[in-house]
């Protein structure tokens, strides 16, 4: 537990990176600049599980059990990131905005921070709200479905080596559609703003839950279906954070981003234990039904004409 608690800090801080990119970047390329960042993850995403059977191996003549292997590979990547951060990441786009800040006048000379702060700022300003609220409902639908997709997948009664490849190919279009169209949609959030985008994410989110909680077992919709899952989490994520970007005050935007990906990720790590608790007493299709009944409600909010 412990372990995958500090995992999980590791993640926290990736998720934050893509923030990084909107630092310096102009106004019209928010979108792109922070897609690239998310796009980046899909290096890793499809590049990792590939590298467990190696990672596994080259540690046994070590006396590490093999199943420790990835985890040791993880520790060794995650060091040479911080490194390379540390050291190429320079000047550090956070510290020359602080100093650009320091030289407008109009910037508040006494900037606030701490999640109190944060939510003050984010509820005085709608777009922002908006934002955040797209990236908590998004992450919400797409833990959900796909936490339990796995689960649903072995209740179909294939072997476990069956098993095991029809998950690997569902999944693999999952995170497919999180991450290998994020250019597209930081193109589309600068080309025809956040609330368009994010519109768009919670109609593909919708369209997913239908599609995955009608296939049954066919593997081929329940691939299609997460990969639309996907691809609605990744307009709701790049366009809410975009959103949530452009909308507060400079000198509190690292405060109101931090709090976002805590409540995103309250949101999502709520919706994960839930959904366990639906499949194991109505089943696959109704957990589906009850995410997209979820994300429906905020159509609503996302048609409305937009608000200072």
């Amino acid at each position: 537990f412990a372990g995958f608690f500090l995992f999980g800090a590791g993640t926290a801080a990736n998720m934050q990176a893509r923030y990084a990119a909107v630092d310096l970047a102009p106004a019209a390329l928010r979108g792109r600049h922070l897609s690239l960042v998310v796009w980046a993850t899909t290096l890793g995403a499809v590049t990792g599980p590939n590298l467990a059977a190696f990672a596994g191996a080259s540690i046994q003549g070590y006396g590490v059990p093999t199943l420790a292997g990835p985890f040791a590979f993880s520790a060794v990547v995650f060091l040479v990131a911080a490194l390379m951060l540390t050291l190429l990441m320079r000047p550090d786009p956070a510290v020359v905005a602080r100093q650009a800040l320091a030289q407008d006048p109009k910037a508040s000379r006494s900037p606030r921070a701490g999640l109190r702060a944060a939510f003050g700022v984010v509820a005085s300003h709608a777009s922002a709200r908006l934002g955040m609220i797209a990236m908590a409902v998004g992450h919400v639908v797409m833990v959900g479905v796909m936490a339990m997709t796995p689960v649903h997948i072995r209740g179909a009664g294939h072997d476990a080596s069956q098993t095991l490849r029809i998950v690997g190919v569902v999944i693999s279009f999952h995170i497919a559609g999180m991450y290998a169209f994020a250019p597209v949609v930081g193109w589309m959030t600068d080309r025809i703003g956040g609330r368009g985008v994010i519109l768009g994410g919670i109609l593909f989110l919708i369209a997913a839950c239908a599609l995955a909680g009608t296939a049954g077992h066919d593997s081929i919709r329940l691939s299609a279906g997460l990969m639309m899952l996907g691809l609605g989490w990744s307009c709701t994520m790049v366009a809410g954070s975009t959103l949530l970007s452009e909308s507060v005050p400079a000198e509190m935007r690292t405060s109101a981003q931090g709090l976002s990906d805590f409540t995103m990720g309250i949101a999502g790590a709520t919706a994960g234990a839930l959904s366990g608790v639906v499949v194991g007493a109505w089943g696959y299709p109704t957990l589906a039904l009850v995410a997209a009944l979820a994300a429906a409600p905020f159509l609503v909010l996302v048609s409305r004409p937009a608000r200072a």
